[in-house]
């Protein structure tokens, strides 16, 4: 099981109430959410190994150089200075949590993986080629729906409503919804674009468009050899605006893509722990941030 962590715990973040505290006063919503959420995975559906997958770089360069706008509306307006980066927009209340999460995730030993200038999606991505059985990872975020396998058991645990709901995204569910399997979600996405994300997309071209597009000539060269081809059926706005894009279009692919190569730390143990790995590191921050019922009933999932 591959956690998309930072989409849990703003999830968490703003699903708990931020009246959850610490003892000093100091807001642990997220932490405690978070906390909840993993009993709740663990204690439904078992994964022999569990990883923590992190944003140790929210919004690469490597993807900025390709396509500017990337991410571009989520960095703060003002930026400290001396702070190194671009910061990402997030809560007040949120930003001193993340440490906390880190901590705590550490201190009970389950794995947590973050990259120098690679985002969660890269280090899932590449976990997920690595394995050797099923996967499931749990996001918020479609942009993980291109990695889904029914052939290798990769499959999207989407939460609708904390993760006590989850939408098991399959094939066959891709198919129905969106009409592409797996490894279309990609082109379709670029082809669409994300104004979350800061990728315009082609203009004209919607998710419907887009799958239509996909299912009459396979996948996004395909599109671009009938752009060429006069014979081809796009309309003549569908094979201009096309044309217009290949500047976007030609490195889109790298950007939407989740990289499968990021070069993980070695030697990490994966296999979800049973008790914890610092127990008086975990007592002190428990006591220091009040986790109370969310960190007991965690411990007593993983010993279950």
């Amino acid at each position: 099981m591959l956690l998309d962590t930072a989409s849990l715990y703003f999830r968490a973040y703003f699903g708990v109430p931020d009246s959850v505290r610490a003892p000093d006063g100091t807001p642990v919503n997220a932490v405690r959410g978070l906390l909840d959420f993993i009993a709740r995975l663990v204690q439904d559906h078992h994964p022999d190994d569990l990883v923590a997958c992190m944003d140790a770089d929210w919004r690469p360069q490597w993807r900025v150089d390709l396509i500017p706008s990337y991410k571009a509306h989520r960095v703060a307006e003002e930026v400290l200075a001396g702070q190194g980066p671009d910061v990402e927009e997030m809560p007040d209340t949120l930003t001193p949590q993340v440490r906390v999460i880190e901590e705590v995730l550490d201190a009970l030993g389950i794995a947590r993986i973050g990259v120098p200038h690679y985002e969660a999606d890269d280090v899932i991505g590449t976990l997920t080629g690595l394995a050797r059985g099923p996967v499931d990872i749990v996001t918020g975020d479609r942009d993980l729906y291109q990695l889904v396998d029914d052939e290798r058991g990769v499959r999207v645990l989407y939460p609708l409503k904390g993760v006590g709901t989850l939408q098991i995204v399959d094939e066959s569910l891709l198919r129905e919804k969106y009409g592409v399997d797996g490894s279309g979600y990609a082109d379709l996405a670029l082809l669409r674009g994300d104004p979350s994300d800061g990728l315009p997309g082609v203009p004209g071209v919607g998710e419907k468009t887009a799958a239509k597009l996909l299912a009459a000539y396979g996948d996004l060269a395909g599109i671009m050899v009938a752009v060429g081809d006069p014979a081809s059926k796009l309309t003549p706005v569908q094979r201009r605006r096309l044309d217009e894009s290949r500047p976007y279009l030609a490195v889109a692919p790298t950007v939407v893509g989740v990289a499968m190569d990021v070069p993980l730390p070695p030697d990490v143990d994966m296999a979800l722990p049973d008790e914890p790995h610092d127990p008086e590191r975990l007592d002190a921050l428990a006591e220091q941030w009040g986790l109370g019922g969310s960190l007991h009933r965690l411990l007593s999932t993983l010993q279950d």
